[in-house]
């Protein structure tokens, strides 16, 4: 059933195994949700030959007001973000695939100002986090103490950078990071979109308070694990309410996004072009 009788035109911005996904999705079920896809770019535009209609393929990203889109989908890097997501936003409403890229200060309040100021929604990817919307409930209720996210995997899922990008063990699970997610981001900017996504959807805490762990284990060849661990303040008798998920999602050896991840981002994508064009940022 459509989502509307105008059909919502939407924007792929990141042509990487995700973006794939998702263009296949509006191809095919794309029309029978009321979904029009209008443009797909990607920084290195010959990726798109032979499976991207030409009418379909964006060459120059600042055009993007030019195909009219009710929702641009940013899944290729956080500098995309950081350079070109206020621009975005004078369009259309923006759904964030690299989470990662709002631990820079200055890019979150870039976003909220061309947010507020054109009436354009900025949606956050939940991604592969777990239970979100109850840690926002949690956080909002004022019962979210500590919240800590540790995503494990394979040394080859991992796309590192700085300090991070130098680092060898050879023992077989070694821990490469641990301390606030602001501080990953920058060097783990394409494996930290989980915590990232943590950190959006507990503000009272947000990116300086919870913690992310980063961990290298060589038995995790074709599988992402991203355990979540979050404590509320002391009861009556002492002890703290406490939730622990673990969370196994299959992934091909040496990639960054994990199966069950694609699959709910395109939940996502469906999700926001049903919410209102509501200022601010939002997870979805």
């Amino acid at each position: 059933m459509a989502l509307d009788r105008v059909p919502r035109k939407v924007g792929i911005v990141g042509y990487g195994r995700l973006g794939q996904s998702l263009v296949s999705h509006l191809l095919i079920q794309g029309p029978e949700l009321g979904l029009e896809l209008v443009f797909v770019w990607n920084r290195d535009a010959g990726r798109m030959s032979g499976s991207v209609p030409p009418s379909l393929q964006l060459q120059n990203l600042a055009a993007i007001g030019e195909r009219h889109p009710d929702l641009v989908v940013e899944v290729a890097h956080p500098k995309i973000i950081q350079e070109s997501g206020a621009e975005i936003l004078r369009y259309a409403n923006l759904l964030v695939g690299s989470p990662s890229a709002l631990a820079d200060q200055a890019t979150e309040r870039q976003l909220l100002d061309a947010s507020h100021r054109w009436g354009h929604a900025v949606f956050v990817a939940r991604g592969a986090l777990w239970g979100a919307e109850d840690i926002t409930r949690l956080d909002e209720a004022g019962g979210l103490q500590s919240l800590r996210v540790t995503m494990a995997t394979h040394p080859d899922g991992f796309r590192l950078e700085g300090p991070l990008a130098t680092m060898r063990s050879t023992r077989p699970r070694a821990v490469l990071y641990e301390g606030p997610v602001r501080g990953l981001c920058p060097h783990a900017p394409r494996n930290s979109n989980t915590m990232a996504a943590a950190a959006l959807a507990a503000p009272s805490l947000g990116f300086d308070r919870v913690i992310g762990v980063l961990v290298a284990d060589f038995s995790l060849k074709n599988m992402h694990v991203v355990d979540v661990e979050l404590n509320g303040p002391p009861g009556p008798t002492g002890r703290s309410f406490a939730v622990h998920t673990h969370r196994e999602n299959p992934a091909e050896p040496g990639a960054v996004t994990g199966s069950a991840t694609v699959t709910t981002f395109w939940r996502s994508l469906v999700g926001c072009c049903q919410l209102p064009s509501k200022p601010g940022i939002h997870l979805c």
